[in-house]
């Protein structure tokens, strides 16, 4: 499995101040054993360094197993955290920034297209999904077997409202609260839903001698990448690569936008936003820009998680592991998600509040908990009996801390209180 990461960066002594990118950067340097890999700087532990348009920066660690890929990502994170400490910056976890407003912090051609394209037929959903949000990804093998992958694709699913419930934390955004425990899966849920969708939502092509309606084929394994095919298919275009095909080799890839809301499909029959026809490389780039809450990369990306204050990211990578990859918490978990498995709205207004959430929920724990002893990760299994204490039992999730917090310090002090807690910690 693999952890991604994401962090908003903070300035300790001005925190309602964005921070360049160029500045975080100018702090990692100072890390020992930084080196330089060809997608870019990799810390010791083997994570990447990137960073989103708003400057947020994104941890990439490298695939192991779940033990040791928490412990090279906590590592990795506590060097990160003491050298940006060392010049006045902190990283903070949650799903959007409660108080400043994003702006683009990249002057890339593929972000600024993807601006572009958002701000002339995307609504403000698209900005602020790219400015101002952050996430915990998780990505999981896809299966042994071409059953097995669709059984964890089904239920990679199955679990996405009670996991984006369980760990919401994102309920204020510039300065407001906004009334949503994961306002982050509000925002994304605002976005094209050719883009944002499930591939599980388009309906299934009729088998012979059969109906097939929504989600009824899923589990057949030749029927996922014929519907991951059609959804690209169907999926707007965000922006076009070397428009007129002239780049040479070795210069920068120049992105130009798309805004005449032409599919993949329009344009591989001839009917596309530029004359020349597109490339496996415009189809492979056009995968990048699309993003379901469970995204086929070769393995099951699940996107659907805020970013977690503090250390919470272990357990959120924790039991999605656990419920995808332990045989008995799999069907377990099937079992009591099946019941609220379409409850993505409610998942992100309500969180724990919603009692069919907090109770497939709390069940899902005690399975991944267990799942966890039985892998020998006493450590991990430990915290998510913690976190299970602290929110679920109690119909609570992180956004409600967060949000008491908020009411009685306001924005600027939760923002200036979270960014001394990751310190604390480094």
């Amino acid at each position: 499995m693999g952890i991604e990461t994401e962090w908003f960066v903070v300035d300790s002594r001005a925190v309602h101040r964005p921070v360049p990118p160029v500045r975080t950067r100018r702090a990692l340097d100072r890390i020992a054993g930084l080196t330089t890999g060809a997608a870019g700087p990799v810390l010791p532990g083997g994570s990447r360094l990137t960073f989103e348009p708003g400057g947020q920066l994104e941890l990439s660690g490298p695939p192991a197993g779940l033990a040791a890929a928490v412990q090279s990502t906590a590592a990795d994170l506590h060097l990160v955290r003491a050298a940006l400490a060392e010049d006045g910056l902190a990283i903070v976890g949650m799903g959007v920034d409660p108080l400043r407003a994003g702006v683009r912090q990249t002057t890339a051609s593929r972000y600024a297209a993807m601006e572009e394209h958002f701000r002339t037929g995307g609504g403000t959903s698209g900005k602020v999904m790219m400015f101002s949000t952050a996430s915990v990804q998780v990505n999981l093998d896809l299966g042994a077997t071409p059953a097995q992958a669709a059984d964890r694709f089904r239920l990679a699913h199955a679990v996405g409202p009670v996991l984006t419930a369980m760990f919401a934390a994102s309920p204020a955004l510039t300065g407001r609260r906004t009334g949503w425990r994961s306002t982050r899966q509000a925002v994304w849920s605002g976005i094209d839903a050719s883009r944002t969708g499930s591939v599980l939502d388009l309906p299934a092509l009729p088998a012979a001698g059969g109906d097939a309606g929504p989600g009824a084929a899923a589990a057949r394994p030749g029927d996922l990448a014929g519907r991951w095919a059609r959804y690209l298919l169907e999926a707007k275009l965000m922006m076009i690569g070397d428009p007129t095909g002239d780049s040479g080799p070795g210069e920068d890839r120049r992105f130009v936008a798309a805004t005449g809301g032409h599919t993949l499909g329009d344009w591989i029959a001839g009917r596309g936003p530029v004359e020349r026809a597109p490339t496996l490389d415009d189809l492979a780039y056009h995968a990048t820009t699309l993003f379901p809450p469970v995204r086929p990369r070769g393995w099951w990306e699940l996107r659907y998680l805020d970013a977690q204050p503090g250390e919470g990211w272990r357990v959120a990578v924790a039991v999605a592991t656990a419920l995808l990859d332990d045989p008995v918490a799999a069907e377990g978990a099937a079992q009591a998600c099946a019941p609220v498995a379409r409850r993505w709205p409610a998942a992100a207004m309500l969180g724990m509040a919603d009692e069919p959430l907090r109770l497939a929920a709390v069940r899902c724990l005690e399975l991944a908990a267990a799942a966890l002893r039985r892998a020998g990760c006493a450590d991990l299994a430990d915290a998510v009996e913690m976190f299970a204490e602290r929110y679920p039992q109690r119909g609570r999730c992180p956004a409600d801390e967060l949000s008491e917090r908020f009411i009685l310090i306001g924005p600027t002090g939760l923002l200036r209180e979270e960014a001394q807690l990751c310190v604390s910690v480094a």
